[in-house]
């Protein structure tokens, strides 16, 4: 996962940064009452860090889990901490992945 550097970010951030569409985020919103984003005099969404990380905890349920959104609320209530972790571990494992692509195709190059 990439640095989140700043307090608050809009939805259009937030769903470019997941991959899905600023609609998938709101419903999401409305389904999972763990998602609660600030909101200015406008209505305009502002996450925090903490909300999008639970985006993301939402999206691998949903996406790369193929969990049901019942079935995603109940593995966020008694679950969510191993979930967390798993992600965690994921996003290192990814990196070291694209380290290890990086060095194959350097060494492809000196052949």
């Amino acid at each position: 996962m990439e640095d989140l550097d700043k307090k608050y970010y809009r939805i259009r951030d937030v769903a470019e940064f997941l991959g899905v569409s600023p609609v998938t985020v709101r419903y999401w919103e409305r389904e999972f009452d763990c998602l609660r984003p600030s909101r200015s005099s406008g209505g305009v969404r502002y996450y925090t860090p903490a909300d999008i990380e639970t985006l993301r905890i939402i999206h691998y349920l949903l996406k790369t889990r193929g969990l049901k959104i019942e079935s995603a609320r109940e593995q966020m209530r008694v679950n969510r901490k191993n979930i967390s972790n798993r992600l965690k571990v994921i996003d290192a494992l990814l990196e070291v992945r694209g380290e290890l692509d990086t060095m194959l195709k350097g060494l492809s190059k000196r052949r």
